[in-house]
């Protein structure tokens, strides 16, 4: 049976709330649990009650094998769990980053964003350049 660690939607609509639980990578989303591993609530303000996590038996299941979806890895990640599903995750995306900037292409949107940035402050230096390389005619009376 492979095993996945992932979010149950809890709550009521506009005030999500997700458990953490240990599923059969088979079942739906919100479909039968095998543990309850911790919880996450987005809209707490105290960041100690915002996530709480079982950490040895988190620990446990990783162990065994059950693979965390990306926000729960993300979520473990920030407690300070370490596994190697993540490892393996950043392999992929250096390796991705490296084939995309060799390409010439760019690889995140904020990589997009600072290169539209960059090419849009040249054109304005050079529209502001061309415009003072341009001899002011007298006005004629």
């Amino acid at each position: 049976m492979a095993v996945k660690l992932r979010l149950t939607r809890m709550g009521r609509r506009h005030r999500p709330f997700f458990r953490i639980n240990a599923v059969d990578s088979r079942t739906p989303r919100d479909g039968r649990v095998l543990e309850k591993l911790g919880h996450y609530d987005p809209l707490e303000k105290d960041t100690t009650k915002q996530i709480v996590l079982n950490r040895d038996r988190i620990e446990f299941w990783l162990d065994q094998g059950a693979v965390p979806s990306d926000t729960v890895s993300e979520i473990l990640l920030r407690n300070g769990i370490k596994h190697k599903y993540a490892e393996e995750k950043e392999a992929r995306q250096a390796k991705a980053r490296k084939l995309a900037h060799a390409k010439g292409k760019l690889f995140t949107a904020t990589e997009r964003i600072l290169a539209e940035r960059k090419k849009a402050a040249e054109e304005a230096a050079a529209a502001e350049a061309a415009a003072k390389a341009k001899p002011e005619t007298p006005a004629a009376s």
